[in-house]
C-alpha cells in the first residue's frame, strides 16, 4: 500500500528503526485506506456509499481500539500499535471526521480549513509521535524522549506536539497545491479559502507558500529533539517537502492546475543521505 501510494513517504518510512518503523506503516496504511474511500471512484460516484463505507471503517477502529482485536488486517494493525503507543480516540475522530467532510464539502472558509487541516494531518502526526516516544532503543532500552527534555514521556509529547502539527500541516498543503489539478477538476473541491484554483495568481501562491514555509521552519527544532530511531526519517521527509516547496514557488501559478510537481528518485535519495549526514554530525 505504502509503495503504491507514496514514494516519498517509502523512502522515509525505510529509515525508521524497527519497531517504529512497522508502527508507523501501520498508522498509514489506515489513513491511506480511509483516503482512499474518500478519493477513490466510489467516494467521486457514490458519496452517499461511501459516507456508509467510512462509518463502518470508524466503527471498527474504535471497536477494536478497546477490544484489541478486528478481522480487517489494517484496521488490527492500527489498533495494535494505538494501543501499544498510547494513541488516544481523541485523535482518531478527527480524523475521520475530517475525511467525512471531504464526501460533501467543496469550498473551506477559513475556519473549516483549520478543522479539516487539523484532523486529515496534524493528528497524524500526534499519532507519528505518541510512536516515536514509544520507541524502545536499538538496544531494547528506552529512549530519552527528547534531547532536551529528561522528564517523561508526557512533557516531551507537549513539547514536540505542536512542531508535529505544524509539519503535518505543512506536508498537507503542499500537497494541496500538487494536487490542485486532481482535487479541482476531477473530485470539485477547492481547500485553500478564498482561492478559485482557475485562477490562482503568483501572489496567491507565494502567500500560500510563505505559510508552507513558517510551518516547516518550525516544525524543524521539533525534528531535532526527535529520538535517533525516528530522527533522520522525519528529517529526509522535511527536507523532501522543502525541495518540493521550493520547485512550487519556481513553478507559474497557471502551471499547477496543468501538472502536478515532483522530486524524482535520485534527488529524494541524495536529500535523504545528506539528512543522515547532518544528523551524524549533531
Amino acid at each position: 500500500m505504502i509503495s503504491v501510494y507514496s514514494s516519498s513517504f517509502g523512502m522515509a518510512s525505510r529509515l525508521l528503526r524497527r519497531p517504529v518503523r512497522d508502527h508507523v506503516r501501520n498508522i498509514y496504511a489506515l489513513v491511506r485506506l480511509a483516503d482512499e474511500v474518500v478519493d477513490g471512484k466510489t467516494g467521486v460516484r457514490f458519496p452517499q456509499h461511501a459516507g456508509v463505507l467510512l462509518d463502518r471503517l470508524q466503527a471498527d477502529t474504535e471497536d477494536a481500539l478497546a477490544h484489541g482485536y478486528s478481522a480487517n488486517l489494517i484496521v488490527h494493525a492500527f489498533a495494535s500499535t494505538a494501543r501499544e503507543c498510547g494513541i488516544e480516540p481523541r485523535l482518531i475522530s478527527p480524523f475521520f471526521g475530517s475525511m467525512r467532510t471531504d464526501l460533501s464539502v467543496r469550498k473551506h472558509d477559513a475556519d473549516s480549513f483549520r478543522t479539516y487541516v487539523y484532523g486529515s494531518a496534524e493528528v497524524v502526526g500526534l499519532m507519528c509521535l505518541r510512536v516515536f516516544l514509544a520507541a524502545p532503543g536499538q538496544d531494547g532500552a528506552s529512549v530519552k524522549p527528547t534531547a532536551v527534555s529528561h522528564v517523561n514521556a508526557v512533557a516531551a509529547y507537549e513539547e514536540l506536539a505542536i512542531g508535529a502539527r505544524r509539519l503535518g500541516a505543512a506536508f498537507q498543503k503542499v500537497n494541496f497545491l500538487r494536487d490542485l489539478r486532481e482535487d479541482y477538476l476531477l473530485r470539485g473541491r477547492c481547500y485553500f479559502p478564498g482561492i478559485d484554483p482557475q485562477h490562482l495568481t503568483e501572489m496567491d501562491k507565494h502567500r500560500l507558500l510563505d505559510e508552507i514555509d513558517a510551518d516547516l521552519d518550525h516544525a524543524a527544532g521539533a525534528v531535532l529533539q526527535l529520538p535517533d530511531s525516528s530522527r533522520w526519517a522525519v528529517s529526509a521527509a522535511h527536507a523532501v517537502f522543502m525541495e518540493l516547496s521550493s520547485r512550487l514557488r519556481n513553478t507559474p501559478a497557471e502551471q499547477l492546475l496543468q501538472r502536478r510537481e515532483r522530486v524524482l528518485g535520485p534527488t529524494k535519495l541524495r536529500l535523504g543521505l545528506m539528512a543522515g549526514v547532518r544528523q551524524r554530525s549533531r
